[in-house]
């Protein structure tokens, strides 16, 4: 594709914004060029971008629009990070002609929580749409937390009569029988990042008293069998975790009005080398199957630290260049 350079003017013409915008020694722009493989250079208000026709026009797009944000806000690192997650650049690589769809968000007691990029807005319309669904990714994608997000939403509007949180209790190599407490207590440990993501969307207080009335409920993945699940948004954290026969005992527990999210990671299973990982196994078995949806993060979907990605990029790299060994 060949190289073509453009110019645009970012106005109004406002030297404090203008300081805002770049950064310390230029570092801001230096964060758009890495993520979007062009070269900018400039002369005050007036910018020029070298790169390949497709990546200069997105950059041009996404710099107006991180320039417009800073009348009202002090840029960072991470919220130009954010910035360029929310501008969905994939969406202005793809072809033109491709549908614009509605951006879903969800409103909470302490702000609006919406997907960042394409794949986090795919997720979360399929959240909507299946009544099973799973999100496979690496760390920070946000797999979890738009899952407990579209989870409170729908017990805020009495979509669903309680939020059931699951999670495989094998990290560490530990078994639930070792562990000091009750069983609320030997769980919780396993469940801190789903408590965390509710606490964000309805504070400590509320939370506590949806628990106590039983709305919001906790258990091991082991303490499913048996079960139906009606009437319930079900949310089973590190899939990766789980046996073959294990997550399929999971998801033949959903019952009628119940909505199913799986989130796990395949690179990071605790499982006993001897075993195969439960979320493995079923994205090839039910791959095909109307009614279940899938959605695959990548590196560019990390709306953490920015060294998050490169160091989720760097270990894909390592495991490419080095297979293990039979």
């Amino acid at each position: 594709m060949p190289i073509i350079s453009e110019e645009i003017n970012l106005l109004p013409a406002d030297n404090d914004r203008l300081a805002n915008f770049c950064g310390q020694l230029n570092c801001h722009f230096r964060q758009i060029e890495a993520r979007l493989q062009v070269d900018i250079s400039n002369r005050g208000h007036q910018f020029k971008i070298t790169g390949e026709e497709v990546l200069v026009q997105a950059a041009a797009i996404v710099m107006q629009t991180i320039f417009d944000s800073t009348a009202t806000e002090e840029l960072t690192s991470e919220l130009l990070h954010l910035a360029l997650q929310d501008a969905s650049i994939d969406a202005l690589l793809a072809d033109d002609e491709s549908p614009v769809q509605q951006v879903i968000a969800i409103k909470t007691k302490f702000g609006l929580i919406k997907g960042r990029g394409l794949n986090q807005q795919d997720y979360l319309r399929k959240i909507i749409s299946h009544d099973i669904n799973f999100g496979v990714g690496p760390a920070g994608t946000g797999k979890t937390y738009l899952a407990v997000a579209c989870a409170v939403d729908a017990l805020l509007h009495e979509k669903v009569r309680k939020i059931i949180l699951v999670r495989p209790a094998v990290e560490a190599g530990e078994k639930l029988g070792f562990l000091p407490g009750d069983m609320a207590q030997k769980v919780d440990p396993y469940l801190r990042p789903l408590y965390d993501a509710l606490h964000d969307m309805l504070g400590f207080e509320r939370v506590e008293k949806l628990l106590e009335k039983g709305q919001i409920e906790v258990a091991p993945l082991a303490f499913m069998r048996g079960r139906t699940l009606n009437d319930s948004f079900i949310i089973l954290d590190e899939a990766q975790n789980t046996t073959l026969e294990q997550i399929k005992m999971f998801l033949t527990r959903v019952g009628f009005g119940s909505t199913a999210v799986i989130t796990g990671d395949v690179t990071q299973i605790d499982l006993p080398s001897s075993k195969m990982s439960g979320l493995r196994h079923v994205i090839d078995v039910l791959k095909d199957v109307e009614g279940i949806s899938f959605t695959f993060f990548d590196v560019r979907d990390v709306v953490r630290h920015p060294l998050v990605q490169r160091i989720v990029s760097a270990y894909e790299l390592y495991e490419k260049n080095h297979p293990p060994k039979p």
